[in-house]
């Protein structure tokens, strides 16, 4: 039996919050940047709902320094949503004392380093030290781990002291586990992955990574705001807009001349034949003009964001107006 895995990652949400701020009010720390980066893992049930899982009953791929939460005991917690690997990266121009606290509503913080205050779904370092010009003494423990990976950056280093020892790192690491419904539904439906958005924040960039028998591969789809997700297919050969309230809006097809749904799509002679009956025979058109002009803008939005390589917001605004022209003139 052939297995089919697919994987939806989506690029801009976030559901822990964090809170960096000067140590001490007494002296002006300057400015610095803090930058959270990690991901959450969820995996839907045949209504597209998250499904409770036990995120962490594998090994653990972590060295043997990260500290971990007793409540843990083997990996026996289970949940709807594991937020994977968050790191807080911090940039400055001078060494700077900060205190920092996460939050991970109905959830808990399950691992984390160096050296922090953690209680249930919230953990907290009082003071962190951001050194911009220490190269960093970080520990291993010699075995191989994508935790190493995460150190490859250009962000300073970040001193905590534990009982008078300083931990070095170039990040503050933390993992954990919650129970909640994430605000993005997925579910295969006709064999289409139809992506819903439950949210007030717009989404970034979706992208859906497909496992065939072992044949990876993976497609892009772009946010249309709260409602929904535009679905691309790399083929070309299925484009769609899929909305809370009306489902798929605009199904459209590259084949030459075919019907799908309320929408022809493909060469002129068909469509100018269906236009020319509606006339004569009084009846309305298959497709308003403002329904087409809005197929006509998807498709050039997604056109433009493919060309940028980001996201394209619709409706098009006078700078991506402009860009699609500098876009088509330089294709000329």
């Amino acid at each position: 039996m052939t297995r089919h895995f697919s994987t939806l990652l989506v690029v801009g949400t976030a559901t822990a919050t964090f809170l960096a701020a000067p140590a001490s009010t007494a002296n002006d720390p300057g400015p610095f940047t803090a930058h959270e980066w990690g991901t959450f893992t969820s995996i839907a049930g045949p209504d597209g709902r998250a499904v409770e899982w036990m995120p962490q009953a594998g090994p653990s791929d972590l060295p043997c320094f990260v500290q971990r939460s007793l409540f843990n005991v083997k990996g026996s917690l289970t949940g709807t949503v594991r937020m994977e690997t968050p790191v807080l990266y911090f940039y400055s121009s001078k060494e700077t004392d900060v205190s920092v606290k996460v939050g991970f509503p109905s959830g808990t913080i399950t691992e984390w380093y160096p050296a922090a205050d953690q209680r249930g779904g919230e953990i907290v370092w009082p003071s962190v030290k951001i050194l911009p010009a220490t190269k960093g003494d970080f520990p291993n423990d010699g075995r191989n781990s994508h935790y190493y990976a995460a150190r490859n950056t250009a962000a300073a280093t970040v001193q905590v002291s534990n009982n008078g020892i300083a931990q070095q790192e170039r990040f503050l690491f933390y993992r954990g586990v919650a129970n909640f419904q994430p605000p993005l539904s997925v579910k295969l439906v006709n064999n289409q992955i139809v992506v819903r958005n439950w949210m007030e924040d717009q989404p970034g960039t979706i992208v859906l990574f497909e496992n065939q028998g072992g044949r990876i591969g993976y497609r892009f789809g772009q946010s249309t705001g709260t409602e929904g997700a535009l679905i691309l297919d790399d083929t070309h050969r299925d484009a769609w807009l899929n909305t809370v309230a009306d489902s798929t809006r605009f199904p459209m097809s590259t084949m030459p001349g075919e019907q799908v749904d309320h929408v022809f799509a493909g060469q002129m002679g068909p469509e100018t034949i269906h236009f020319l009956e509606a006339c004569i025979l009084d009846r309305p058109v298959m497709v308003t003009p403002q329904s087409a002009r809005m197929v006509m803008e998807t498709y050039t939005a997604a056109d433009l964001s493919a060309e940028r390589n980001a996201p394209v917001d619709l409706p098009l605004s006078n700078e991506s107006l402009s860009q699609v022209a500098e876009m088509v003139g330089a294709r000329r």
